[in-house]
C-alpha cells in the first residue's frame, strides 16, 4: 500500500467503535449528514442506515436440505428478486453462495447451499461438505423439507447433523400450495424440530410467518472474536490444504520444533497457538489443522479438524494462506481462500516450497495464478520457504500492510469527491429505462473495510465489482476484503 493513498489515516488498531457513528469521527459524520440532505434525505432515514451498515457483521442464516427440495426458490422468495439458478433437477446449487436480505427491518446474510446427501463420492460429496460447512458457519438454519413427500431417510440424517451442530433450526415444509396440503405438513412434527412452516416457496404462500419465526431464532449480530486483548499480540491464522508446510512454517519462525511435522497430510488436528518472535514484534501464531474434502466422509477426528481449522479463522485477525507451488492450484485452495475472504480477515498469500520449483512449474503457476486467483489479486504474495527459512522475514511487511488496510478508514467527503468522478466517468448501465445511480456514501466501519452506498436503483453485482476495483486503484486496500453494502432510496427532492 502506497503511504500517498493514505493520508491522514485515523487511528486503526484498537481506536473503539464511536457512539452511533460506527468508525465515523464527529466531523466525518457531520459530513455525512450534509451530503445527505443535499440529495433530499432526512437525517433519521440515513442515520438508521448507518447504524445498520456499521453494526459489524450481519448475522447469517443458512437454508439447507436434501437435493431438489426447493431451497434456491425460497431464496429467491426471501430475496424478493431472482438471484439463485432454479432449474426442475436436482443438484443445480452445488457451492455455498451468499446474499444480503432483509425482513421487517432487519437485515442478514443469507446462504444458499447445494442438496445434502449422506454416502456420497466426488462431486457430490463436496456439495455436501459446502452445506456443512454453512451450517457450522451459520447463526440459524432453515431446514426445507418437501411437504408432498414426507420426512425422507436422508432428512432425518440432515436433522442429526443439525442436532450435533446446535444452532437454531426452523422447519420450512415446502410446496404446500394450499389449505388441503397443510395436513401433509403436520406430519413432520415427527423430525423433532417444533412446528413445520407450511410454505409455497413458488407462489410466496406462508413466507411471511416462517420469516418470522427465523428472525426470532436469529441474534441481532454475531460477536465478532478476534482482537478480545486491547494492545495484545495480533492474532495470525496459518490455514491451508493439508501438507503444504504449515507446521513446518511455524517451526521455523519459532526456530524449535513446537508442532509435530510429518509428510502424513492430516498430522495436525488441534489449533496450536503460539506466541513468536518476528520482525521485532510478538504475534499469535495459530497453526490449524489441513482442511479436507469430503467433509463428511472423514473419520470423526479429521472432520472436527476441519471445523477447528474455521474456528481458528473466526479467531483471527489475518490469514496466512499457504499453497503448495509443486501441485496446481486446486478447487481446495480457492475454498480456503474465500473462506478467510468471507470471514472478513486480512489475507496474505504464501507461496511455499519455492526453493524447489524450477523453470517449467514457475511458468505453469504463474498462469494457475492468473486464472484461478484472480479475484484476490489484491493480496500480497510471498514466495518462502518453510524448509529452509527463505524469505520468511517478507512475512512481516505483508502482515503489516494487510492489517494497516484492514483497519484503514478513508474520510467521508474524499469518499464522496472520488464516487462523483466515479459514476461521471463510468455511469451504470441503463436497465429497464431506468439509470442507477450512487448518490452518496461513507466508509460505515473497519475490519474489514464496510461501505455503504445509498443509490437510486439496484447496482447490478458487475458495477460493485467495479466499484471495488476503483476504490482499490483509488485508496489502496491491499491485502483486506472489502465490504459494500447498497441501500436503494427514492430521493424525495433536493432540498433548496
Amino acid at each position: 500500500m502506497n503511504d500517498q493513498n493514505h493520508p491522514g489515516a485515523e487511528p486503526g488498531p484498537h481506536d473503539g467503535q464511536l457512539a452511533g457513528h460506527g468508525a465515523l469521527g464527529d466531523g466525518d459524520y457531520a459530513e455525512f449528514l450534509r451530503i445527505a440532505a443535499e440529495e433530499g434525505f432526512d437525517a433519521d432515514e440515513v442515520e438508521s442506515e448507518l447504524a445498520d451498515a456499521a453494526s459489524g457483521p450481519l448475522p447469517t442464516l443458512a437454508v439447507v436440505g436434501r437435493p431438489n427440495v426447493g431451497k434456491s426458490t425460497l431464496v429467491n422468495r426471501i430475496l424478493g428478486r431472482r438471484e439463485a439458478v432454479v432449474e426442475d433437477r436436482p443438484g443445480v446449487t452445488r457451492d455455498r453462495v451468499t446474499y444480503e436480505a432483509e425482513w421487517a427491518g432487519r437485515r442478514f446474510k443469507l446462504v444458499d447451499t447445494g442438496g445434502w446427501e449422506q454416502d456420497v463420492l466426488g462431486i457430490q460429496a463436496s456439495v455436501a461438505a459446502q452445506a456443512e460447512f454453512a451450517i457450522e458457519a451459520s447463526d440459524a438454519v432453515v431446514l426445507v423439507v418437501d411437504a408432498t413427500v414426507g420426512a425422507t431417510d436422508t432428512d432425518v440424517a440432515v436433522v442429526k447433523l443439525l442436532r450435533k451442530a446446535g444452532k437454531p433450526v426452523v422447519l420450512c415444509a415446502n410446496k404446500v400450495d394450499g389449505p388441503t396440503m397443510e395436513a401433509e405438513a403436520a406430519y413432520l412434527w415427527s423430525l423433532g424440530l417444533g412446528e413445520p412452516h407450511p410454505v409455497s416457496a413458488l407462489h410466496g404462500r406462508g413466507t411471511g410467518d416462517m420469516l418470522d419465526a427465523v428472525l426470532a431464532a436469529l441474534p441481532e449480530a454475531p460477536a465478532q472474536t478476534f482482537g478480545d486483548i486491547v494492545g495484545g499480540p495480533r492474532r495470525i491464522a496459518l490455514i491451508g490444504r493439508p501438507n503444504v508446510g504449515k507446521s513446518s512454517m511455524l517451526n521455523k519462525v519459532a526456530n524449535e520444533d513446537r508442532v509435530v511435522v510429518d509428510a502424513t497430510a492430516g498430522t495436525t488436528r488441534d489449533p496450536v497457538d503460539e506466541l513468536i518472535e518476528l520482525g521485532g514484534r510478538t504475534w499469535r501464531f495459530v497453526d490449524t489443522a489441513g482442511i479436507r474434502r469430503r467433509t463428511h466422509l472423514q473419520g470423526g477426528a479429521d472432520y472436527y479438524a476441519s471445523l477447528r481449522t474455521a474456528a481458528a479463522l473466526e479467531k483471527a485477525e489475518a490469514a496466512v494462506v499457504l499453497i503448495d507451488v509443486n501441485e496446481p492450484i486446486s478447487v481446495q485452495d480457492t475454498r480456503i481462500i474465500t473462506m478467510a475472504v468471507e470471514a472478513g480477515r486480512a489475507l496474505v498469500i504464501a507461496y511455499n516450497k519455492w526453493d524447489t520449483l524450477d523453470e517449467e512449474r514457475r511458468y505453469y503457476l504463474e498462469r494457475e495464478i492468473e486464472q484461478e486467483l484472480v479475484r484476490v489479486r489484491w493480496a500480497p504474495r510471498v514466495n518462502v520457504s518453510a524448509r529452509t527459512g527463505r524469505h520468511l522475514e517478507k512475512l512481516v511487511p505483508a502482515i503489516e500492510t494487510a492489517l494497516a488496510s484492514w483497519e484503514y478508514r478513508v474520510p467521508t467527503g474524499r469518499l464522496n469527491s472520488f464516487l462523483g468522478e466515479l459514476v461521471a466517468a463510468n455511469p451504470h448501465p441503463v436497465r429497464g429505462g431506468k439509470q442507477p445511480r450512487i448518490l452518496f456514501g461513507t466508509q460505515a466501519g473497519t475490519r474489514p473495510p464496510r461501505f455503504v452506498l445509498f443509490a437510486s436503483g439496484f447496482l447490478e453485482a458487475s458495477y460493485r465489482r467495479y466499484v471495488e476495483r476503483r476504490l482499490r486503484e483509488e485508496f489502496g486496500f491491499e491485502g483486506t476484503p472489502i465490504q459494500l453494502s447498497v441501500r436503494v432510496r427514492e430521493k424525495r427532492g433536493r432540498k433548496k
